[in-house]
């Protein structure tokens, strides 16, 4: 057994000294690092050891014997058990200071150069931030002591389910249809899937509003392309709940964590829904990534465009452009946009939505932002600037060689992960000037942030 200093269910008397990159508290005990979720910094607490390592605990607190003046009650009725928000317990202001603050560590960690100079901005927040997700991704379950199907989200970091009927951050429509439809799966006892056993049929059920339209696309994801009662199951969603236009079927027989497969089912109604956005109409299709809180993305999308600062005569390429949002609203400022995505049917709906606003100064195409840049370069298009909204993962590393070899003038990275964003700095930073970091609360309750960085070729 390793060597630790501390013991599970071991209690200690912790002093919180700062927030962790997933809004966990931050304790010493002996300068062993304590990780605590659902404290905040200054707070005095009990806590007991949940897991002991020789580099660092985790604990969940017990007691509180010195609250913090930011605390607040949190709302919510299953934020104890649920992993799905981490900070409800902070009051909001203080949210998009530590949102402010993640960025700094981040940044203090990974060292670009120059990093002491950047600008960091305020965190641009939400006037009501509640009730802001456009698309509910809910696991279901079979629960055998009530014999029950149930829908909700995930224990903190466990594949426990909670059972969810009211999520204070999801649209409340969302959460309607969810609740409706697993009222139909339990009278037709659809055959839910269970991992441990990999039987059943049912895995995961996906629902997504067009907030400025109202319409809602319902994705049943299947581990076959079988789904029984199919027919009854549409008839019935049909007259209980008329806000659903699009129904789908997504087959995903992997056993693993990515929640949708390759093949995409259209069951009935449209393939996609609309969405507008900054008075650009948008199509989105069940697999096509669309962001989850389009107030926010408004702003963000706004600061991009501020940051790019565009003349008419400039090129622009929207490298992982999903559905073209940004490429769209940054095309009547740009002399042509390029966009790219490995998602074929977000490629489509790119197109369908640059035909729709009649953008006859955009190209999409399917494929690696790695592997089309190079190709692009080579044909002779060198655009003058680069808009990038990359998975959590960060960039692709052949990308970022290709824009270390052939900077463009001007870079703008929307980061939705201040440790991969820091760690793509120090290699951007040697040939790119870092201007500002403005981060938008686009997450509000969890510690996750998005971050616009304005770069510039030295």
């Amino acid at each position: 057994m390793a060597n630790t200093q501390v013991q599970l269910g071991q209690k200690l008397q912790l002093t919180i000294k700062r927030l962790g990159i997933n809004g966990e508290g931050i304790g010493y005990y002996k300068k062993l690092i304590i990780f605590v979720p659902r404290v905040l910094p200054g707070e005095q607490v009990i806590a007991e050891v949940t897991k002991a390592s020789p580099r660092f605990a985790e604990a969940k607190m017990t007691k509180i014997i010195k609250p913090s003046s930011d605390r607040i009650q949190p709302p919510c009725k299953f934020y104890d058990r649920c992993g799905g928000c981490q900070l409800q317990h902070l009051v909001y202001d203080k949210q998009l200071d530590f949102k402010k603050d993640l960025l700094k560590q981040a940044l203090e960690k990974f060292k670009p150069k120059g990093y002491q100079q950047f600008e960091l901005r305020d965190t641009l927040g939400m006037d009501v931030p509640w009730h802001y997700r456009n698309k509910a991704q809910f696991q279901l379950r079979y629960n055998s002591q009530t014999k029950r199907i149930e829908a909700g989200l995930y224990e903190m970091e466990s594949h426990r389910l909670v059972a969810i009927d009211d999520c204070l951050v999801q649209e409340q429509d969302t959460q309607k249809v969810i609740n409706g439809i697993v009222q139909l799966l339990n009278k037709y006892q659809i055959p839910i899937y269970d991992e441990r056993k990999n039987s059943g049929i049912l895995r995961t059920l996906m629902v997504r509003i067009g907030i400025a339209t109202g319409e809602v696309q319902v994705v049943f994801i299947t581990n076959s392309v079988k789904l029984p009662q199919k027919n009854a199951l549409i008839r019935e969603i049909n007259q209980r709940l008329p806000q659903v236009v699009s129904i789908m079927q997504n087959v995903q027989n992997k056993k693993t964590s990515v929640v949708m497969g390759e093949e995409t089912i259209h069951l009935w109604g449209k393939e996609a829904i609309e969405e507008r956005l900054n008075e650009l109409t948008f199509d989105l299709s069940a697999r096509a990534f669309f962001q989850l809180n389009p107030q926010q993305t408004s702003i963000l999308y706004q600061e991009g465009i501020k940051a790019l600062d565009l003349s008419k005569n400039e090129t622009v390429v929207d490298a992982y452009c999903g559905v073209g949002t940004i490429g769209l609203s940054v095309a009547p400022y740009a002399k042509e946009v390029r966009g790219m995505d490995i998602i074929p049917q977000a490629i489509e709906n790119a197109q369908e939505n640059a035909r729709r606003i009649g953008a006859q100064n955009t190209h999409y195409e399917t494929g690696t932002a790695e592997e089309l840049l190079p190709k692009w370069f080579n044909e002779g298009f060198k655009p003058d600037s680069i808009i990038v909204d990359p998975p959590r993962t960060g960039l692709d590393e052949r990308l970022l060689q290709a824009l270390l070899k052939q900077p463009p003038k001007k870079m703008v990275y929307i980061s939705c992960n201040v440790s991969t964003l820091a760690r793509d700095l120090v290699q951007l930073a040697k040939v790119f000037h870092v201007e500002y970091l403005q981060s938008v609360d686009m997450f509000p309750q969890t510690a996750r942030c998005e971050v616009v960085v304005k770069l510039t070729r030295k």
